[in-house]
């Protein structure tokens, strides 16, 4: 009888886990099945570049299915709710239900600007408010900064945990180059406003990025908690009544879990799936793993830690198929490539145990890119980084380093 592994969501982590297991799974014993709402597929890192022009719309979309290998059937429809206890799934799309052996949830985290009062609700939504967290929001306010004549630009984390926890930096640092670039930056107060106590959450980056903040002349206001954006007033206002005054608001919002994991009972109280961090298995049922921003990881929630969680999730589902215990392999290794503007850019390389620290990397001594430190390089890394992403990275190909974090060419 025909077993099924069924992935829910096919965006990074699930299309990477759908092409490896089609590799490995003897298909004639295997059905896979992905699920998906939607089918298009967005280059999320993109997101950021669109505001400033430097990448268009048409730069960020594909279709999914063009990244799936043809063996793999895949279903674009809603997910109504996850039944674990009985292992199936019901989808909205003719109410059809799946019955899975194994399950992988790949449904990611998503961006809820209604869950703080005054910024969708206040009258400012896409006018002077804007997220870049979302195609349309990166498009609006492309359209949006061509025009602007100069101001007090915020940016807001309204609360971690968040995509890509670099993203609202590079922004930062992009619109200090733009704004030079049009020759209005004197013209222009940028400020971030976030909940961490510095500009990122480990201390020996956050003193770097903090330092690169200062010299760009943007004012850091840390331990920043959004509790409302008060449109009349035009500020954003923390739970303990400080007030950040703004023309323009730029909002990272609230992340949380996909609707379906809360509704089925699966997530924790902001939808992320509960996982043992090392194995990537669910700590509830032993037959459901996770790959990506869906689970409760204490990772950064990236395109980089999916593709490092990607082999350890693989090879866990196999020895799990065979009756072996699962291998705590996964050491929460994360990197990031942080555009910097001027045609520059940092790049960190961390773990849960081991903070970024400066060196090269991935040849020690070599690099060709330069650990915790401004270089040109880092920049071309960045911007080559989409061509492996929709050509070599979702397809499953290999990359140029190991899954687990190396300290060979950094300097402790």
């Amino acid at each position: 009888m025909t077993k099924t592994l069924l992935i829910l969501g096919a965006g990074t982590g699930g299309t990477m886990v759908a092409n490896k297991m089609a590799h490995h799974l003897d298909l004639t014993e295997w059905r896979i099945v992905v699920v998906d709402r939607d089918e298009k597929h967005y280059y999320q890192p993109g997101f950021l570049f669109i505001p400033f022009g430097m990448y268009a719309a048409t730069d960020v979309v594909r279709p999914k299915r063009n990244f799936l290998p043809p063996t793999v059937e895949v279903i674009f429809s809603p997910v109504e709710r996850i039944e674990p206890e009985r292992n199936r799934v019901y989808l909205q799309r003719d109410n059809r239900v799946l019955h899975y052996d194994y399950l992988v949830i790949a449904t990611g985290s998503h961006i809820h600007p209604e869950e703080t009062p005054g910024l969708v609700d206040g009258g400012g939504w896409m006018k002077n408010i804007f997220t870049f967290y979302s195609l349309d929001g990166a498009v609006q306010l492309a359209k949006f900064l061509k025009f602007w004549k100069g101001g007090r630009l915020v940016l807001n984390v309204a609360e971690m945990p968040i995509k890509c926890p670099v993203a609202p930096l590079e922004f930062l640092f992009l619109a200090d180059w733009f704004f030079h670039e049009r020759g209005i930056r004197d013209k222009v107060e940028i400020v971030y406003a976030t909940p961490l106590p510095g500009a990122f959450t480990k201390p020996r980056a956050s003193a770097v990025l903090g330092h690169l903040l200062e010299e760009r002349h943007i004012h850091l206001v840390p331990d920043f908690y959004l509790m409302e954006v008060d449109t009349g007033k035009q500020v954003i206002r923390s739970y303990d009544g400080q007030e950040v005054p703004y023309d323009l608001l730029v909002s990272v919002p609230v992340n949380m879990g996909a609707q379906v994991i809360r509704d089925s009972g699966l997530g924790d109280e902001l939808g992320f799936v509960p996982i043992d961090k090392h194995t990537l298995q669910s700590t509830q049922w032993e037959n459901i793993w996770v790959i990506g921003d869906a689970g409760n990881a204490p990772t950064s929630k990236a395109g980089s830690v999916a593709h490092f969680m990607l082999d350890v999730v693989v090879e866990n589902l196999l020895r799990h198929m065979e009756g072996l215990e699962p291998l705590p392999k996964f050491d929460g290794h994360a990197n990031c490539f942080i555009e910097s503007g001027f045609d520059k850019g940092i790049l960190i390389d961390f773990n849960y145990e081991v903070e970024p620290l400066p060196g090269k990397y991935p040849l020690p001594g070599i690099g060709p890119f330069s650990l915790l430190k401004e270089s040109h390089v880092n920049h071309w890394g960045k911007m080559l980084f989409r061509w492996f992403y929709w050509n070599v990275l979702l397809k499953g190909g290999d990359m140029p380093f190991e899954s687990q974090m190396s300290m060979a060419g950094k300097w402790v």
